[in-house]
C-alpha cells in the first residue's frame, strides 16, 4: 500500500467537497487527511487528499475526478516535486514533575508554547507529518489531553501552479 498526496483545484461551488470524497469512498480509499480552502481567487477551492492505496486503483481515482464537472485541475504532489506542512496542537497536563522534560522535547522539536495553566500546556507544532507523529510518540509518556491536527498543506516546488493545468 502506497501513500498519495494529491491537489485538487476545484470550483468553488456549494456540494463540490462531498462530491471528490464520495469519490474516494466509492473507490475505497481512506483519507488520512484532508484541507480545504479558498485560492488566491474565491471563485477556485485547493483540496488537499493524502490517501493510501494502490498506483492502478489511484490512476482510477484521478481519471474519475477528472469526469466531474466542478474539478478544474488535479497534481500528484510527492517529497520530490513538492513542498508539504502540518499544523499540529497539543495539549498536555502541566504536571510539575514533568513539565522540565515536556519544555526539553518541546524546544528539540521546535514547538512553541502557546497556552499555559496550571492543569495544561499547550504546544504549536508545524512541520511534516513525520515529525508529528514522532512528537506525539514522544510525549505518550506524558499525559495527553488532547490533539488537533490539521492535515497537510502542500504545494508544488518552482514555478510550476496547479492552475497551468486547467481543464475547464
Amino acid at each position: 500500500m502506497n501513500r498519495y498526496t494529491v491537489a485538487v483545484l476545484v470550483r468553488n461551488q456549494f456540494g463540490v467537497l462531498n462530491r471528490v470524497t464520495s469519490m474516494f469512498r466509492r473507490r475505497q480509499f481512506n483519507i488520512s487527511a484532508l484541507s480545504v480552502s479558498e485560492t488566491e481567487t474565491n471563485e477556485l477551492s485547493r483540496i488537499t487528499v493524502v490517501f493510501d492505496g494502490e498506483e492502478n486503483n489511484k490512476q482510477q481515482l484521478v481519471n474519475q475526478l477528472y469526469k466531474l464537472p466542478d474539478v478544474c485541475s488535479i497534481k500528484e504532489l510527492t517529497a520530490d516535486n513538492s513542498l508539504n506542512c502540518e499544523l499540529m496542537l497539543i495539549k498536555l497536563q502541566n504536571d510539575p514533575a514533568s513539565r522540565e522534560d515536556i519544555h526539553s522535547a518541546a524546544e528539540a522539536f521546535k514547538a512553541e508554547t502557546i497556552d499555559y495553566t496550571k492543569d495544561s500546556i499547550v504546544l504549536r507544532v508545524i512541520g511534516n507529518s513525520t515529525k508529528m507523529d514522532d512528537f506525539i510518540a514522544l510525549m505518550r509518556d506524558f499525559t495527553i489531553l488532547e490533539i488537533c491536527r490539521t492535515g497537510t498543506a502542500s504545494i508544488e516546488k518552482g514555478s510550476a501552479t496547479l492552475r497551468q493545468n486547467l481543464n475547464l
